[in-house]
């Protein structure tokens, strides 16, 4: 008779879980990282744009 080896893929299925959680959560903070660049470079701009408006 053959035995039959306890199969893998209940792991295989959460190592695949967790690799798409870390992928997920990459790819966010990856979105709020340009957020708040985007957000401090229009808040720089802003007070760029009344500075020079006051030195006219």
């Amino acid at each position: 008779m053959e035995q039959k080896s306890p199969s893998k893929k209940p792991a295989q299925k959460a190592l695949t879980k967790e690799d798409r959680l870390k992928a997920a959560l990459k790819a966010n903070m990856g979105r709020r990282k340009a957020q708040a660049k985007a957000r401090a470079s229009q808040t720089e701009g802003d007070t760029e744009a009344v500075k020079s408006e006051g030195q006219d």
